[in-house]
């Protein structure tokens, strides 16, 4: 689809679900044929709307109205992840010389920013030029980790794309790791299963795990295994694979090692995702080092889309933008430290088109 210089229409109200607890308000980004909501419970992209290739518009994120369900097993559908994405092994970091231990989420991790992560506040949310800027302070020692941090995440719309712009400062050395968790389906929420979409990584190497899913360290090469995806191929082929990494996750949840990105800071291509049928392509541009794929092997059915289809195994795929799990674990990968001063900084791009 060609993108137009047309400006975004942005409006805003209640998120109506939301009952009796704190007030949620729901954010409407359009522009042309595209069209975003963004709730400011989790800083969440909430809904995703796209024409396929004959211009029908269809909702591609896995999404639901039900509050109880936001806030259970739904809990990470587009939220922001943060204030650090994917595990941390045993629970602790150490920075500078000082250890701190961490809120756990079970399995000797800590998963998402621990168990009360940004994915359950609430953020403040204003207007700018294409879509809505959210804001959090997450207060020295939230979830065990160090330093106040003051948050912001921006969505903003074009013609084509989804732009997700990320900021923060810390009072005090920390880690930061942030990531967006929406799962895809390009041929419309509950569909049926992503396996025969086609996927594309820019990426040359993984990070195997262990049982706890946390990197066992050394990068490895796909080359002739079911991680292998530097030329499109169905989701669904590795998975049926004897590959024991992909049998002990029956599926994907995994970290691939992104090509270098541009010295500039832009961001550069790291996936793309095909739906033959619809003719849908999501092209997933970012500045982060790695991406995690993972294709909600464990879902059963216990959150319902706007179809009425109950979510079972591979009915989307996330994408995740991210550094590499465990990263202060592992002084060889890309540092999350984050120091006063100093600014963190991520964009990923999330374009989508037709063939």
């Amino acid at each position: 689809m060609a993108a137009s210089a047309q400006a975004t229409e942005v409006r805003h109200g209640p998120f109506e679900p939301s009952g009796a607890g704190a007030a949620i308000e729901r954010w409407t980004l359009r522009n042309g044929p595209l069209e975003a909501s963004v709730l400011t419970l989790g800083a969440t992209l909430h809904t995703l709307t796209a024409p396929d290739r004959s211009g029908t518009p269809e909702q591609i994120l896995l999404s639901t109205e039900e509050l109880p369900l936001i806030l259970g097993a739904a809990r990470h559908y587009g939220t922001t992840v943060g204030r650090y994405a994917n595990r941390i092994a045993d629970s602790r970091i150490t920075v500078d010389g000082e250890e701190y231990p961490l809120a756990p989420t079970g399995n000797g991790v800590t998963l998402h920013g621990g168990p009360d992560g940004f994915a359950h506040r609430i953020w403040e949310a204003e207007e700018i030029p294409g879509g809505v800027r959210l804001k959090l302070h997450s207060p020295d020692g939230d979830q065990g980790f160090p330093g106040g941090l003051d948050v912001t995440v921006s969505y903003t719309l074009s013609a084509d794309a989804v732009t997700i712009d990320y900021h923060a400062v810390t009072s005090k050395p920390t880690v930061v790791n942030l990531t967006n968790h929406a799962y895809f389906n390009l041929a419309g929420e509950g569909s049926g299963d992503v396996l025969g979409h086609l996927l594309t990584l820019d990426a040359d190497h993984y990070t195997p795990v262990d049982a706890r899913q946390i990197p066992l360290g050394p990068f490895e090469a796909v080359a002739g295994t079911p991680f292998d995806f530097t030329t499109a191929r169905p989701i669904g082929k590795g998975i049926a694979e004897n590959h024991p990494q992909v049998a002990a996750a029956r599926g994907y949840d995994h970290n691939w090692v992104l090509r270098e990105r541009p010295a500039d800071g832009s961001p550069a291509r790291a996936a793309l995702l095909e739906d033959p049928e619809s003719g849908r392509t999501l092209e997933v541009l970012t500045t982060e080092p790695g991406i995690q794929v993972y294709t909600a092997n464990g879902f059963h059915g216990a959150v319902t889309g706007a179809r009425g289809v109950p979510y079972g195994p591979y009915a989307g795929v996330a994408l995740e933008t991210q550094h590499h799990p465990d990263s202060p674990h592992h002084p060889s990968y890309p540092s999350t430290v984050l120091r006063p001063g100093e600014e963190f900084r991520s964009t990923t791009v999330l374009r989508l088109g037709t063939v």
